[in-house]
């Protein structure tokens, strides 16, 4: 009989740059992962059998992946992640005994849910099939469907090609997806959790359905419309014909797409202008904050302490009304993390990191 195997995945979280409540739009996105991570440990049985220990949320689970996983509530991801590989014709024969850990902080917009589910398709893939190395883009996109489509989320890609990928990306989401790279050297990353729970699912639906109501009359008026490429000056008119809610956001998604093409730019050398990179992300914050409408008291007291510290910018960090902030503080991390706990958070010194990590003992 053959010793048992042991294979360690790990998947980072991720902060967003640019792009906030865009990519579910179409709209492409700058984002990077942090180091703090969701990790799966498996050690090889002797049948079909998945048992996995989960205590960081005092649960377990276990099925067999050998056949159609049913779910046991929403957002089933371990489940969903073992049905969307066995219908892509992945055959699941190999048991595991599983221990999830992680250092990403649940439900503050870190992408957590995201990492669980890239880290568990590349266990996956890792551990049934050793003739095809998964490549990272083809973990991202399962995830996504895993996530995402499967339980008919209003989510984007970016959390999961982010977490996958690694490294500073511009992600377009637009069919077919495109990612590029980004060769800026980016570190002084402070996390800020507010402490505030957030509900990503409303927040985002919320938005989308803003943008459609604004979009309805701007194809109205110009029978050309597209987000991604029509000048805001071009549908700057017509915003006055739109309820002042959906106003505001139409405005802010306009400013903030091309703020992200901005950043893009920046960010397309090694060593990009610490104090503009500073002034860009507080601009989004405040068309997130005053135009978008989904920031929240102690997010913005967050990024306020973090500014008297020392901070050149920072933003919040996913869906909004809670979770987490990020500040960009280059030099002064550590007075920066003092600051947001002092202000009522708890903060994280980070850095930029690669993508998913697949190790086989």
């Amino acid at each position: 009989m053959s010793s048992p195997q042991q294979v360690v995945v790990s998947a980072p979280g991720r902060i967003c740059l640019f792009g906030e409540h865009q990519d579910f739009l179409g709209l492409p996105v700058i984002a990077c992962p942090i180091d703090l991570d969701i990790k799966v440990t498996g050690t090889s049985r002797s049948d079909s059998i998945f048992h996995i220990d989960m205590p960081d949320i005092a649960q377990t689970d276990e099925f067999d992946g050998a056949n159609e996983v049913p779910y046991q509530h929403n957002r089933d991801y371990l489940r969903s992640a073992t049905n969307i590989l066995q219908r892509r014709g992945l055959r699941i024969a190999q048991g595991y005994d599983c221990t999830i850990k992680g250092t990403i902080p649940i439900n503050a917009g870190t992408a957590g849910s995201s990492a669980l589910t890239v880290a568990w398709v590349a266990f996956l893939l890792s551990t049934q099939d050793h003739n095809i190395p998964p490549a990272p883009a083809d973990i991202a996109r399962y995830a996504y469907e895993a996530e995402v489509l499967e339980f008919n989320e209003p989510g984007g890609i970016m959390d999961h090609y982010t977490s996958a990928m690694g490294g500073v990306l511009y992600i377009d989401p637009h069919p077919p997806v495109s990612i590029q790279c980004l060769p800026a050297q980016l570190d002084g990353f402070v996390l800020g959790e507010s402490l505030v729970p957030k509900e990503t699912t409303a927040t985002l639906r919320k938005s989308r359905e803003a943008v459609a109501e604004g979009q309805q009359i701007l194809n109205k008026h110009l029978p050309d419309f597209d987000f991604r490429t029509t000048p805001y000056q071009q549908a700057k008119p017509y915003l006055d014909e739109m309820a002042p809610e959906v106003r505001r956001r139409i405005a802010a998604q306009f400013v903030n797409r091309d703020l992200c093409q901005q950043a893009r730019e920046l960010l397309s050398g090694p060593n990009p202008d610490q104090e503009r990179l500073g002034e860009m992300l507080l601009e989004h914050q405040r068309q997130l904050r005053d135009g978008i409408g989904v920031s929240h008291p102690k997010l913005d007291a967050l990024i306020e302490a973090s500014m008297e510290a020392g901070a050149l910018g920072g933003k919040l960090n996913g869906s909004g009304g809670g979770g987490a902030m990020f500040a960009y503080a280059p030099g002064c991390q550590q007075a920066v993390k003092e600051a947001i706990d002092a202000a009522g958070g708890r903060g994280h010194v980070v850095s930029v990191r690669g993508g998913v990590t697949i190790e086989e003992q």
